[in-house]
């Protein structure tokens, strides 16, 4: 978790160290904020297959060959999940303070999240 001020890019690096710390992986799958060279870079260093959308900012969009844009769309499952989470149990709302407390809210919107889709494979 960060603060709300700082761009994830800005702290790419730290937390891909820290996870890689934590848990084995073969790819990086990020967004085009995080299209950077020194990201690149770093995540091969790591061992991992960086698959990052192309920025356009950087001149002319490369599009990614059919095995990475194949992975990147798994990315969107993901995505799907964070912002359920985030705008449908209180994520966002949060009028708590303390990292405890806040982690307590977000762990709840886990459950109800949790909830919501054994609801689904019901119906």
């Amino acid at each position: 978790m960060t603060s709300a001020s700082v761009n994830d890019s800005q702290v790419a690096i730290p937390l891909s160290q820290m996870t890689a710390q934590r848990m084995t992986s073969l790819y990086d799958l990020m967004d085009s904020a995080y299209d950077a060279p020194q990201i690149h870079a770093f995540s091969r260093a790591l061992g991992h297959v960086p698959i990052i959308d192309p920025n356009p900012r950087r001149g002319e969009k490369i599009p990614l060959n059919p095995a990475q844009a194949q992975r990147f769309k798994q990315r969107s499952s993901s995505e799907r999940s964070t912002a359920c989470s985030r705008n449908a149990t209180a994520g966002v709302g949060c009028a708590c303070a303390g990292p405890r407390k806040v982690m307590a809210h977000l762990m709840f919107g886990l459950i109800v999240l949790t909830a919501m889709q054994l609801y689904q494979l019901i119906l």
